[in-house]
């Protein structure tokens, strides 16, 4: 939508399956005989299977507000979203854009467009809860994303519910809010969430869960002969081992290699998600892993946590930028069970991976504080100043600060 990829480059092409011994069918799949083991295919094609996988994907939910089936009103899940996104903007030639849901699809969409389109455009943002990206930062290390993003220019209106959508001849022209306020808007984009698509495995009769499929960890459904993975599966939280969406790219990824490993008999178990993911909006990354505080809370997880302010290099380095991390912990266990960044440069996000890294091998506090990073002044921060030990150290000093006053 921004123009700075092809469409083509990011989806595996035809030619390159075909190369690999790959044939590839383009059609709709009708309706699946699991007993008698086919696939029937629009066109009137049957095929047989051994072993079936489900990817059916996830489609973007459109709530159900007053006006959603106006032109101009879209969803983003996929290429064809974001061809018609592009094309809405540009024929409307669009100045008033309004995103529904301030997640990171919203958040990076907003950016890339007020920073890539050639005209000036008054982009709003509303969320209903009270800060962006919600369910990767807790509220004080949100608190320095919203002033960022208003300094750049996007309309944040947080806290905010989007009551019904207004228009005029079939078009949207309006957003209004729950407290009355009304936004003009000539395009409207939602992002909202997810739902996985499981209408065929339905009709197959397979077991389901409160957010899709269900499989075990070898991403085998409740018929063994039919393995699926990716947004149309439900998952399980790492930490709390509860079923959740987890519909990212990273697990989505993953599962796929694992249904693989299990066809060719290898016995190699999907650990569960931490969803972790980030985030570039203009010249700020942000990245999350595991659960904010926020949601430990819900979880009835009593937690203790830390936060650092950090730089992208050593203090006597010219082009030094902050950044800011923020760990979570489990106070009974003191178990690492969720890190957040916040960073002007994009380098120091990666470290969410070494978090993650820390969480699925159960790291303690004491341990973390003992964390030794690869170090050089133009990289990173003084070794004596190590966001990942010093956040562990704090957090330390807390828990012994709470022992003498119980």
């Amino acid at each position: 939508m921004a123009g700075l990829v092809t469409g083509e480059s990011i989806i595996v092409a035809d030619k390159m399956l075909e190369g690999a011994g790959i044939k590839v069918v383009k059609g709709e799949v009708l309706r699946v005989d699991a007993a008698a083991r086919n696939v029937f295919v629009s066109g009137g094609e049957t095929f047989g299977y051994d072993k079936l996988f489900l990817a059916t994907g996830a489609d973007a939910i459109m709530p159900p507000l007053e006006g959603n089936d106006l032109e101009g009103v879209l969803t983003l899940r996929g290429l064809a979203d974001g061809w018609k996104i592009k094309s809405c903007i540009a024929d409307k030639n669009a100045v008033n854009i309004v995103f529904i849901g301030a997640g990171f699809i919203s958040m990076e969409i907003a950016s890339l467009l007020s920073e890539n389109v050639d005209r000036l455009l008054n982009i709003s943002v509303i969320e209903y809860l009270d800060r962006p990206l919600p369910l990767m930062l807790d509220y004080d290390m949100a608190d320095v994303v919203r002033p960022y993003l208003e300094q750049k220019g996007l309309n944040m209106f947080l806290n905010e519910k989007a009551e019904k959508l207004v228009g005029s001849n079939g078009q949207v022209t309006g957003v209004v809010l729950g407290s009355g306020k009304k936004l003009d808007a000539d395009v409207v984009i939602v992002n909202v969430g997810a739902r996985a698509n499981v209408e065929l495995a339905e009709q197959i009769g397979l077991e389901m869960g409160r957010f899709g499929i269900k499989v075990n960890g070898f991403q085998e459904t409740s018929n063994p002969d039919i393995l699926a993975g990716g947004d149309c599966v439900e998952k399980i939280n790492f930490i709390t081992k509860k079923p959740t969406p987890g519909r990212l790219r990273g697990p989505a990824v993953m599962q796929g290699r694992l249904a693989a490993k299990r066809l060719a008999g290898y016995d190699v178990e999907f650990p569960g998600v931490l969803d972790a993911g980030g985030c570039k909006m203009f010249d700020m990354t942000v990245a999350a892993t595991g659960l904010t505080a926020a949601n430990a809370a819900l979880e009835g997880i009593e937690t203790v946590c830390a936060t650092v302010d950090s730089r992208s290099k050593h203090a006597m380095i010219a082009g030094m930028k902050p950044w800011k991390i923020k760990l979570v912990f489990d106070k009974k266990t003191q178990k690492l069970i969720g890190g957040q960044i916040v960073s002007h440069a994009v380098a120091p996000a990666k470290e969410i991976d070494a978090l993650t890294a820390f969480i699925l091998a159960g790291r303690t506090i004491p341990e973390l504080t003992t964390f030794t990073a690869a170090c050089n002044p133009d990289i990173s921060s003084e070794p004596s100043a190590e966001p990942i030990t010093l956040c562990a150290e704090q957090a330390w000093q807390k828990l012994r600060q709470l022992g003498r006053t119980q």
